[in-house]
């Protein structure tokens, strides 16, 4: 089974090296890592590992917390695809299909984020901004409640709050919104906060994208 493994890391020679060996150690197989952020002196990576049927996750957290200054903030199943899929492939992808782009982006932003789903939303109507495109697990839903409108800035949304449906909560969805021109994306995952080094990437990702994606009718 695949997991995705947010660490702490002392930013210095060896500590990933020594992750890699301690996770090796209980018959973890690296996928991938992923440098999320980096601030003085530590650095926050996302692992994604294989491991095999007779582990535990919990072999996972064990072996990370035996290398010195290094911290598991957080640990979920995984089941997305390791790819290469990266925003530049996105974007020329954008603009090879500019008549299906909001949903190519919905779903590409949820590949990139390791997200369960990203909703493209129209500005709202009456407090409720309809569904234009959505990508990975993407709830069925034709429009979301927003209270929490305008888009900008980009930033997470409490999905403690009363809009927020129920199911969202008891999956600890973390939420985090962004503009896309006079529309909206809303990207939903699974127990894996958001970094404002994630965000700023999300921002600038959208910001382009608006570029290469039709304007969506206005109601």
């Amino acid at each position: 089974m695949s997991y995705l493994l947010r660490l702490v890391l002392p930013d210095r020679p060896g500590a990933l090296g020594a992750v890699a060996t301690a996770l090796g150690t209980v018959g973890a197989d690296i996928l991938s890592v992923d440098v999320i952020e980096r601030s003085p002196g530590s650095a926050i990576d996302d692992f994604v590992v294989e491991l095999p049927p007779d582990k535990l996750a919990d072999s996972l957290v064990s072996a990370a917390a035996t290398i010195d200054g290094v911290h598991v903030e957080s640990i979920r199943p995984y089941a997305g695809q390791i790819d290469p899929h990266r925003e530049l492939e996105l974007l020329e992808a954008l603009a090879r299909n500019p008549e299906s782009s909001l949903p190519v982006l919905a779903d590409g932003v949820a590949r990139l984020f390791r997200a369960g789903w990203a909703l493209v939303l129209a500005e709202p109507v009456a407090g409720q901004a309809r569904v234009l495109a959505g990508g990975g697990a993407a709830p069925e839903l034709e429009s979301v409640p927003a209270p929490w409108w305008p888009a900008a800035p980009t930033r997470p949304v409490s999905s403690e709050d009363d809009w927020v449906p129920a199911d969202w909560t008891r999956l600890g969805t973390e939420l985090a919104v962004t503009p896309l021109g006079p529309a909206a994306l809303l990207i939903g995952r699974p127990a894996l906060r958001w970094l404002p080094s994630e965000l700023m990437r999300l921002q600038h990702l959208a910001a382009i994208a608006a570029t290469v994606t039709p304007a969506p009718a206005t109601e």
